[in-house]
Formats: structure tokens, sequence, C-alpha cells
């Protein structure tokens, strides 16, 4: 069955969908921070909205993390800790990966829209992954965070379509459900498996008539 899907365009989230959850990096930055898993992560996402939203930069966002956790770093530490928290995110799910290239094959649009930091946006464009997209939309760059509607809308407009031509896979369902306000096509991605068989039953519906 064809992952042709006329008239549309997938657009991907990034982080535990195309990427796997990062658990070994995790587990490296515990030990190298020596901060309990239990303290550091509470602390570590929190504060990741402020990053992904481009309110701190990486340098900030970890001396922030210092002064929440009782601690003081150098710039040498805080570039150890993002380097092994930077890189754990890409390692990816071969999977999900292998169905956006058969999308990109069959001639199915394909764009990405992830909250990230903006260390995150030339690594998404200028990686082999990055070819498969027309359009990286980057959270920091936006100043702006998923599901906020204007991302959506803004990720549209740079693609050159109306909303109800827009799929959105997405790992987080308030952020599937945050494009389906806007009239795209929502998807809660859990599995590739799960993903495949969205994408199978969506390729044979009629494409969208894009509004006058």
């Amino acid at each position: 069955m064809s992952l042709f899907l006329p008239g549309r365009v997938v657009v991907f989230d990034y982080g535990e969908v195309i990427s796997r959850t990062p658990h070994a990096s995790r587990d490296a930055l515990v030990e190298a921070t020596g901060i309990p898993a239990d303290e550091l992560f509470p602390v570590y996402g929190e504060l990741r909205h402020a990053l992904d939203r481009g309110d701190l930069s990486v340098v900030a966002y970890w001396r922030a993390v210092a002064a929440r956790t009782g601690r003081q770093w150098t710039v040498a530490d805080i570039h150890r800790f993002w380097a092994i928290d930077f890189t754990g995110w890409f390692e990816v799910e071969p999977e999900t990966l292998a169905l956006v290239e058969e999308l990109h094959d069959a001639g199915t649009r394909l764009a990405l829209l992830s909250n990230a930091g903006f260390d995150f946006g030339d690594p998404y464009r200028r990686s082999p992954m990055g070819s498969l997209f027309e359009t990286v939309v980057v959270s920091a760059e936006e100043h702006v965070l998923k599901p906020d509607a204007s991302i959506y809308r803004d990720t549209c407009a740079r693609l050159g379509i109306d909303p109800g031509q827009m799929v959105f896979v997405d790992n987080r369902a308030e952020n599937a459900a945050g494009a389906e306000a806007i009239g795209a096509v929502g998807h809660h991605y859990t599995s590739p498996a799960g993903l495949r068989s969205f994408l199978e039953e969506l390729s044979q519906q009629p494409a969208p008539v894009p509004v006058p």
C-alpha cells in the first residue's frame, strides 16, 4: 500500500517520534552532574520550556539548573553536560525514519515542527534526516511552543497550505490536539506500527480540497 498522500503535508514532531527516548544519555547526565535522577530531571524538564521557547540560551539553561539544585558549574562543565544531552537526542527510531523516507520517496510533502532550543535548528536541517523535509520549524526560533495555535498556523503559511492539508504527528496528545484545533489532522504517535496504520488508512481517503 502506497504511502503517497496527495494534497497533504505530513508534519512530524522530532523528539520521541523520530528520535528515541535518550535513556543512555540521561544515565550519563546523572553520572556527570552527580545529581540523582529524581532531583535532576524534574528541574531539567521544567526549565526546558524556557529553553525551547528561546527565552534561555544553553548556558543560561544549565546555570538555572545549577541554581535550582545548589550547584556551581563552569562553562567547561556545562559544555560537557550539553554534549551528553544533545547527542543523546540524535539516536533515531529506525522504523519511524524509514516511514518518513517512504513518504518522501512516494512524493508526499514533509516538514518538521519541533519544540527545541536554538542549538537544534542547524543540526536538524543539515542532518541526513533533514534532507527529507522541505521546511523545519524550531520553537525557539519562533519564540512559541506547541500546542500554541500560532506555531501550527505559521508552519502552514510557510508551506503554502490550508490547515486542512496538514497532517501532524506528535508523541504528546496535547500537541496533536493543538493541530486539530486549527483544522489539521492530528495523530498521537505511540509506535511506528500505529503510525503506519494511520498513514495507510489516510492514504486511501480523498485528498483535501484547498480553501479558495
